[in-house]
């Protein structure tokens, strides 16, 4: 195994870039990306310094893949993507600000609430059959309601 980690070339490291670049295209994700980005850059420096070690080559290699991540995820946190449905798969969220009347008590701080065509539960405070309330928030499957005074027009 060692006689094949020291017998990297240029065009092994170009290679194994096309090859992970590749793979990226065909499994889902951008984790191959990264490591096809270091091993091009691998490539590229042993073009400008063909008598570079294989230890040397590896740390690049290893340096320019984690770095690249590290990048990106920074990059991606400070310039989130944009979204024309920031709610798309996140249905409970469409609710929020909505009024509805309980045909149900809450009870325990659980209840169920008819919204459209569904069944939901509901958590909040207490409240009898017939109380008016607005969804605040989802927790996981659940819409958080808290009672208001009258129903919105």
């Amino acid at each position: 195994m060692t006689s094949l980690l020291q017998q990297m070339g240029l065009w092994h490291w170009l290679i194994l870039a096309v090859v992970l670049f590749i793979g990226e295209m065909l499994v889902p994700g951008t984790f191959l990306v990264w490591m096809g980005l270091g091993a091009a850059v691998t490539g590229g420096l042993l073009l400008l310094m063909p008598t570079l070690p294989w230890q040397a080559q590896w740390m690049c290699f290893a340096l320019v893949s984690v770095g690249s991540v590290l990048l990106w995820r920074r990059y991606r946190r400070r310039h989130p993507e944009k979204n024309d449905h920031p709610t798309l798969n996140r249905r409970g969220m469409h609710y929020v600000g909505r009024h509805f009347t309980l045909t149900a008590p809450i009870v325990d701080g659980v209840g169920k609430l008819q919204v459209d065509d569904s069944s939901w539960k509901i958590m909040g405070q207490d409240l009898p059959a017939g109380a008016h309330v607005q969804v605040v928030g989802t927790e996981g499957t659940m819409l958080r309601v808290e009672a208001v005074t009258e129903p919105a027009a």
